[in-house]
């Protein structure tokens, strides 16, 4: 499956704030459903939210204790059951999770807390056209406010 590159950067940094990574390109759409710079957004705080879900269930199963780790906290004073659970959002389900996560980016988006490049063009609207191809690279630009100004 052809993806993108997403990136995220802020001014004034030399690294990046993330290690970039792919999202899978958004299904084909037609010309009576063009894809937006909204349904870009969505798709990556959609496919970023099932990684962040993936990475937790990992990290549950890697704290099952095994004899040796047992032996070493043991040795060192204190033998942990694991990571206390993450706390509650507060949401109902994990769909109101991903609707909400949605939402703020973009409202995030729209009150300009960051800017999105899509192949070094700043886009600008959230109903905007855009064409992705699998070189392209989406860019996250957060900006950081100067007080006192």
């Amino acid at each position: 499956m052809a993806s993108i590159l997403v990136s995220t950067r802020v001014p004034g940094r030399h690294s990046p704030t993330t290690p970039d990574w792919r999202v899978p390109l958004p299904p084909a759409r037609t010309d009576s459903e063009p894809l937006t710079v909204r349904a870009l957004i969505t798709r990556v705080v959609q496919e970023e939210l099932a990684a962040f879900r993936s990475r937790q269930r990992e990290a549950r199963l890697r704290w099952i204790l095994s004899e040796r780790k047992i032996l070493t906290d043991a040795a060192q004073g204190r033998v942990r059951p694991g990571p206390s659970a993450p706390a509650p959002i507060a949401s109902t389900s994990l769909s109101d999770e991903g609707d909400q996560a949605v939402a703020n980016a973009l409202q995030a988006f729209e009150d300009g807390l960051y800017l999105v490049l899509l192949d070094g063009r700043e886009l600008r609207r959230l109903d905007e056209v855009v064409h992705v191809q699998p070189e392209s690279v989406l860019t996250f630009l957060r900006l950081t406010f100067l007080a006192g100004a």
